[in-house]
């Protein structure tokens, strides 16, 4: 896949679980367990492995994603960097503050990630406010527009799961991406319509459904109290109370056979459903252990599931209908 006129495998690691502890008051929301020498690890892992897009924000850990990425990226120009706007951070305090939605915070955001990691130039900057008003989004594109001219960002999009919101921007030049939440029990019909006509890439979010689809989650296990999936974030359908949803389990209960086609572990199967889904989607999985990485990894070999197979889940997994209202996931 040519991705930013470089040919990229069609898979990139997703950042989030390495940044650690986040907070916005008392809540958490971050993963638990992390080692930042297990993540630099994980990072090189992924490199050797032929995985050189790494996604990240400023809100994972407050900036230590973006610091650790500088780390073990130094001296690796061919990896590429997708990362985001939108959200204040205090990295002191861990805490993600207010939602930066003034034309007049753009600029600055940008310097600073452009500090932590350590580049002259971010390859993909995208706008992290999911359900920002597209009236309110046109003064932040068009400084990013700026910063692009500048030499400062490469290309942009949009991590939201709202179709008309990823249309609105489409047309400019630079906007090449957009960054939506996907997987083998949610599907997204109505935004990947619009990848699709608008000819842009999806980076896809929440494809192993924040862990769910690894297996190794039964009814019975609990999730620790400071790990985000124990909290009520509206991401965490997957979850509830702490918990494997029973809903979302009885899905995958119905389809683990499928997904484990010819071989594959259910993390391969679930990443090749979305390139079965299309050849523009690029699933960002997180990971933060050498052992996730090089499982995520190891789906490349088999590549999308046959159509068969993909045939088989349609009839098993109850999708919600085409014309369901979008909703931040």
């Amino acid at each position: 896949m040519k991705f930013l006129e470089t040919e990229i495998i069609p898979l990139g690691m997703g950042c989030w679980p390495i940044g650690g502890a986040m907070y916005t008051g008392d809540q958490p929301l971050g993963y638990t367990n992390v080692d930042d020498d297990e993540s630099i690890r994980t990072i090189h892992a992924a490199l050797a492995a032929g995985i050189t897009l790494f996604d990240t924000a400023p809100a994972y850990g407050a900036g230590h994603a973006e610091r650790l990425l500088s780390r073990a990226l130094k001296g690796r120009p061919e990896a590429l960097i997708a990362t985001k706007i939108g959200t204040g951070i205090d990295e002191k305090s861990k805490q993600l503050t207010e939602d930066e939605v003034e034309a007049a915070s753009v600029l600055p955001a940008i310097d600073q990630s452009l500090s932590r990691l350590g580049r002259d130039r971010i390859d993909v900057l995208l706008l992290h406010l999911n359900s920002l008003p597209v009236s309110k989004a046109e003064a932040i594109f068009d400084e990013v527009e700026k910063a692009r001219l500048a030499g400062k960002v490469q290309s942009y999009g949009w991590s939201t799961d709202f179709s008309r919101s990823a249309a609105a921007f489409a047309d400019r030049p630079a906007f090449i991406a957009v960054e939506h939440a996907m997987n083998v029990l949610l599907d997204a019909p109505k935004i990947r319509d619009v990848v699709r006509k608008k000819n842009l890439f999806a980076l896809i979010r929440s494809p192993l459904a924040m862990g769910l689809l690894g297996g190794k989650y039964g009814a019975g296990d609990i999730m620790r109290e400071d790990d985000i999936r124990a909290t009520s974030n509206p991401r965490t359908d997957y979850f509830a109370n702490g918990r494997a949803n029973p809903a979302f389990l009885a899905k995958l209960d119905a389809v683990r056979e499928l997904l484990t086609t010819d071989g594959r572990s259910l993390v391969q199967g679930a990443l090749g459903w979305l390139w079965a889904k299309g050849d523009m989607n690029i699933p960002i999985p997180g990971a933060r252990t050498v052992e996730q990485i090089k499982g995520l990894a190891g789906a490349i070999s088999f590549g999308a599931l046959p159509d068969d197979v993909m045939a088989q889940i349609e009839t098993l997994i109850e999708q919600e209908p085409d014309d369901t209202p979008d909703r931040a996931r």
